[in-house]
């Protein structure tokens, strides 16, 4: 437990500071390129029109065109729960990292060397793979079956969950995705912690699943 949660602080504050830089960078943008008063813009851009020739007519319309649709990009920023979003952004990245942190303890206390590690790597990096496809899906149809259930598995939930959210999830699917990801790390890390007991000792013997699960049944 000393060791991940070390490192997961330390990806912690590299994400902190990410959304810190990326909100001085959204308001920067919106006070650039939005005027104070879209309206006061708009009604004088028409004043030039009823004065302009054609081609300058047309051009300062696709001007007003362009400021509306960046105002509604920024409206629909401000209506998203940012609150919410950044709560379970903090929880799942916790969350996520320690299940798989603990995944990967078991795997790195398992082996002597990083050849025998590729037959235990493969299955757990099966779900991160799949969870990122899934979440790409999801942004076109976030109330898929196959979108919830992939958000409750507690293996792809950190990253599919995310991508539901702006479009809005349920609270008790919320609160059961959390749920289930919390059981499954203190699953995962009392599983790694019986592997590394015994596996921190073993030298010069090839480990096999079925050693895995003698190791896991071991009582003293």
């Amino acid at each position: 437990m000393g060791k991940i949660i070390g490192i997961g602080l330390v990806g912690l504050t590299q994400f902190i500071l990410w959304i810190i830089i990326t909100a001085v960078i959204i308001t920067s943008a919106q006070s650039l390129l939005l005027p104070d008063d879209v309206g006061q813009t708009t009604q004088a851009v028409q004043n030039i029109m009823s004065s302009a020739p054609v081609e300058q007519a047309q051009i300062s319309a696709i001007n007003t065109q362009d400021l509306s649709e960046i105002q509604q990009v920024f409206n629909s920023l401000k209506n998203i729960n940012w609150g919410l979003i950044l709560t379970s952004f903090l929880f799942y990245f916790l969350g996520g990292y320690f299940l798989y942190a603990s995944l990967f303890a078991a795997v790195g206390s398992a082996v002597d060397n990083e050849t025998d590690t590729q037959q235990f790597m493969m299955p757990i990096t099966i779900p991160l793979i799949l969870g990122l496809f899934v979440a790409m899906g999801t942004f076109q149809n976030p109330e898929s079956s196959m979108a919830f259930w992939f958000s409750i598995i507690p293996l792809t939930s950190p990253i599919v969950m995310m991508a539901r959210l702006p479009f809005g999830v349920p609270y008790w699917e919320l609160f059961l995705s959390m749920t289930i990801l919390v059981l499954t790390f203190f699953g995962t890390t009392w599983m790694a912690a019986k592997i590394y007991r015994t596996g921190i000792l073993m030298y010069g013997k090839k480990t096999t699943y079925k050693e895995l699960w003698k190791w896991l049944r071991y009582k003293n």
